[in-house]
């Protein structure tokens, strides 16, 4: 069985350190971006294949991530769960819009997502 990569952006070192324990304990390889520029630099080496993915960044926002991943063929189909403070109907309408595959508010609710990143890696969660 193949050992899935999940690349995880979030400028907060605690909820990384967090969904890397869990991810890995799981089995999961886990790649590791603070910022939009490091987790664009990470996927020049290796694509992954699940993204999650915070919103509100320094510089460059989750947001205009994820924008930038659909527009690039390499990483259009890279299937991108959001995780975020930020639960307003508005921004969660445009989250999927943007062809995020789920979103999950913070604080995280851990089976709740260990379930979404399963189906996103597992074919359960497609991309509109």
């Amino acid at each position: 069985m193949k050992e899935h990569s999940i690349l995880v952006v979030d400028d907060s070192t605690t909820n990384i350190v967090l969904l890397e324990a869990i991810l890995e304990e799981k089995g999961y390889r886990i790649n590791k971006a603070f910022s939009v520029s490091e987790a664009i630099h990470s996927m020049t080496k290796t694509l992954p294949d699940l993204i999650l993915l915070d919103l509100l960044m320094p510089k460059i926002s989750g947001f205009e991530f994820l924008e930038q991943l659909r527009k690039e063929v390499r990483s259009k189909n890279i299937p991108v769960i959001v995780i975020s403070a930020i639960t307003d109907k508005k921004n969660i309408s445009s989250i999927r819009q943007m062809t995020a595959v789920e979103f999950v508010s913070k604080p995280v609710d851990i089976p709740k997502l260990m379930a979404l990143v399963e189906k996103a890696l597992h074919g359960g969660l497609m991309q509109s």
